[in-house]
């Protein structure tokens, strides 16, 4: 676990009255290696080093996480949140209805809208967890599937 954030984990954990498991580091690692991942995704991942993991440890775990500021969240579709670790920089996702991608990009592209939203309505976004669906750009010039049209 080689980013910025995560070096310190094990200190973040103590440093809140958390112990050292296993299971903690595994997880946090999972998540740093999926990029985003559902907790269905990261027990996935989770299961190749241990088995006996199961899906409760995995919310469990990733709670602890997020309350450390180790992990975040964000809704990206309909379902499960996806997590991610918590990085220098805070991102928008960009979700690709057509062929499910997610790219993050640099939050800066909202700030025109955060800014307008403050001034006119006083309101304080909390951009990290926004997720804007569309079609990517290789998406973008093929014909939607007949799953993606909506009624």
């Amino acid at each position: 676990m080689a980013d910025k954030t995560t070096e310190n984990w094990e200190q973040r954990l103590r440093d809140n009255g958390f112990r050292i498991t296993p299971q903690r580091q595994l997880v946090l690692q999972a998540v740093e290696d999926l990029r985003h991942g559902t907790p269905e995704e990261i027990l996935a991942e989770v299961q190749h080093t241990a088995s006996g993991v199961n899906l409760s440890t995995i919310y469990r775990t990733l709670e602890v996480l997020e309350s450390v500021g180790l992990v975040t969240h964000a809704h990206i579709g309909h379902g499960a949140p996806t997590y991610h670790a918590v990085d220098e920089h805070v991102h928008i996702h960009l979700v690709c209805d057509q062929c499910k991608s997610v790219e993050s990009v640099p939050a800066a592209v909202a700030d025109a809208f955060s800014s307008d939203l403050r001034d006119t309505y006083r309101f304080e976004t909390d951009i990290s967890h926004v997720s804007i669906h569309g079609r990517c750009s290789a998406c973008a010039g093929t014909p939607p599937r007949m799953s993606d049209v909506q009624e």
